[in-house]
């Protein structure tokens, strides 16, 4: 079988839902895909949070794949490309929120009284809900003030799978916990 026939079977068992073929994908152009993120953004966390993010669109959209408009691999570089522009508007998203924040704050509110006890146990109540995992990343983050990639480090596992156990952990939370309005 020649290079390009290995191709279009591997884009063809991809597009069909094939999982070892999203493996295979993955091990020849994620370090492509990573490569590039990091040279863009300059951060290994975000990298390997772009290199996920990539595979993960990419293979939640595989049906839209035509392989007689690009390449796969091209096709995946495109797909990279457009979550490294995410990255980097997140960021300047995040940096414009901290600017203002710090703008319109004065230091002396920042500043807050200790949490109530009730509180405190209603959180933990609900820490207790989630899954297994989601708990260790969540206690780790919040009670022992792990930043992202040393939970990733402590827990092995990849950074942006800390990330979404964060985001998911906290929108159960929050949506558990956010009293219903009420109109008078």
């Amino acid at each position: 079988m020649s290079d390009e026939d290995i191709e279009k079977d591997l884009a063809s068992r991809f597009r069909d839902g094939d999982e070892r073929a999203l493996e295979e994908i993955y091990r020849r152009w994620s370090p492509v895909v990573y490569t590039l993120a990091l040279r863009s953004l300059g951060d290994r966390a975000d990298a390997e949070d772009v290199t996920q993010r990539t595979f993960v669109s990419a293979w939640s959209s595989r049906v839209s794949y035509d392989r007689a408009r690009a390449k796969l691999s091209t096709w995946l570089i495109v797909i990279a490309r457009r979550r490294i522009a995410d990255a980097h508007e997140a960021r300047s998203r995040l940096r414009a929120t901290q600017n203002e924040i710090l703008r319109t704050t004065a230091p002396e509110d920042l500043v807050r009284e200790p949490p109530d006890l009730a509180d405190s146990l209603l959180l933990a109540r609900e820490i207790d809900r989630l899954e297994p995992e989601a708990q260790r990343v969540v206690r780790l983050a919040f009670f022992e003030d792990l930043t992202h990639v040393q939970i990733a480090q402590r827990l092995d596992m990849p950074i942006g799978t800390v990330k979404s156990h964060i985001r998911r952990s906290l929108q159960r939370m929050r949506a558990r916990l956010e009293a219903p309005h009420v109109t008078p």
